[in-house]
């Protein structure tokens, strides 16, 4: 087996059956020890949902202090990409997605600037706020084909931009010469590796992130249908709910 596929976790429900049951058998080598200040509600959406776009913004666009980051669709995966990027120092954090309740959510977990990704001067909101710079890295979160070409061309030079949304969208970005000229790059991003979920026990566990409030119900296992009817039609803007076995 390649080290990659025993290094990254793998997901419930993803690479195999998922774990809507009272009981999961999981190997020991993923166990992740989390301290008992951590809610178990908090401990269970580090798994994949907070690991994975943290895994994106550190390790894949590799983002460093000060640089701009942009973060298209502020669902569950955007929230919590924006949310890692501003304590990595970006500057400033733009978060961008058509629904005002999800603009004014971020604005509230920190995002410095949210922008209408669907209004006319988008592009020239980015610009206005980067200081004419431009991103230096998008992160694609909605898994569009339209998103992901307005991303790239929100980035700068020397731009990158890191695809974390999923869908089976045909993708063009721009020119091959613009690509060239401006020296963007354009990476996939899955999943995230155990050395993620570790980073995040102590930063949860101290306050430091705080994933509280992305939260938006719990519900038993009897009710999981229930839990599942609002993120699949999108109803009350919810942004993770957790089923307590």
């Amino acid at each position: 087996m390649a080290m990659d596929d025993c290094e990254r976790v793998q997901i419930m429900a993803f690479d195999h059956d998922g774990a809507w049951a009272e009981y999961v058998r999981v190997p020991v080598a993923a166990l992740v020890r989390v301290p008992g200040s951590i809610p178990l509600e908090r401990a269970a959406i580090l798994t994949d949902a907070v690991s994975t776009p943290y895994a994106a913004v550190i390790d894949t666009a590799a983002a460093r202090p000060a640089e701009s980051v942009g973060v298209w669709g502020l669902g569950g995966i955007g929230t919590y990409a924006l949310q890692v990027a501003r304590p990595a120092g970006a500057a400033p954090a733009i978060g961008l997605d058509p629904l005002p309740a999800a603009r004014e959510r971020a604005l509230e977990l920190g995002a410095d600037h949210t922008v209408d990704p669907t209004a006319e001067d988008a592009l020239d909101r980015i610009v206005e706020l980067t200081g004419g710079r431009g991103l230096k890295v998008a992160i694609d979160a909605a898994g569009r084909a339209g998103t992901i070409a307005q991303a790239n061309r929100a980035l700068g030079h020397q731009g990158r931009l890191v695809l974390v949304g999923m869908s089976m969208d045909r993708v063009e970005l721009a020119p091959l010469a613009a690509l060239t000229r401006d020296r963007h790059s354009a990476t996939g991003h899955l999943g995230c590796r155990k050395e993620h979920i570790e980073q995040l026990v102590d930063p949860v566990a101290t306050g430091r992130l705080d994933i509280s409030r992305s939260i938006s119900a719990e519900l038993p296992l009897s009710e999981v249908a229930e839990g599942v009817r609002p993120l699949e039609h999108e109803e009350g803007n919810p942004i993770r709910i957790v089923i307590r076995p």
